[in-house]
């Protein structure tokens, strides 16, 4: 028998809840000590309801990182006319795919504190980690790989070595100067960073920004 359209909306709404409620748990008490009878507590629903949307406690931290990377970089991996989402002058791509990702990353507080959770506990349950490789790395790093394998101005030995360099160094910038407060002992300014970073990359082609 088909759910009918307010069923539909009625279980969305709980799967919400659901989300919310398992993101103040797990942020207020972290992975170990968090339990599907606290957050069916925190979503104001049964247990039942909540096993009845995510089987066990590992699929729904699985789906609330997913819909984190959904919400933060969903404009970074998607474009709704499905064009590249990156093509043009690699400069300014790489530079403003930096930008952006510092923007959704770095200098949000539920990004960083997720981020914390899993570094803090991913050694006694190595699967934290799988949702952010799954849903937030690889992703972004397959689509820099494209692009810089398909781009006619740099000539990449090896595109997706360069790729995870990358991105690597800006998720080491996040981890040191926001999850781990590094920014009072060792700061940098993410624009110097990213400069540096880019002329690594596309060293070829004349910074606009810098006199000759």
């Amino acid at each position: 028998m088909s759910i009918n359209r307010p069923e539909r909306k009625k279980s969305a709404v709980k799967a919400a809840a659901i989300l919310e409620g398992a993101r103040q748990e797990f942020l207020a008490y972290g992975y170990a000590s968090t339990s599907m009878d606290r957050v069916a507590s925190a979503a104001g629903v049964s247990k039942a309801t909540v096993y009845s949307h995510f089987h066990d406690k590992a699929g729904l931290f699985s789906a609330l990182v997913k819909q984190l990377a959904e919400d933060r970089f969903q404009t970074l991996l998607f474009d709704p006319q499905d064009e590249p989402t990156l093509q043009g002058d690699p400069r300014v791509v790489l530079t403003d795919l930096a930008q952006k990702f510092l923007d959704e990353a770095a200098y949000d507080s539920q990004f960083c504190e997720f981020m914390r959770l899993i570094f803090g506990e991913s050694g006694r349950f190595p699967e934290l980690s799988n949702p952010y490789i799954e849903n937030v790395a690889k992703p972004l790093i397959d689509v820099l790989t494209r692009y810089l394998s398909n781009c006619e101005t740099l000539h990449l030995a090896d595109p997706e070595a360069i790729a995870r360099t990358f991105m690597g160094t800006l998720v080491y910038f996040i981890i040191l100067q926001r999850v781990l407060g590094g920014a009072s002992l060792m700061p940098i300014e993410s624009d110097r960073m990213i400069s540096t970073l880019v002329d690594l990359i596309a060293p070829s082609v004349q910074n606009p920004s810098r006199p000759a």
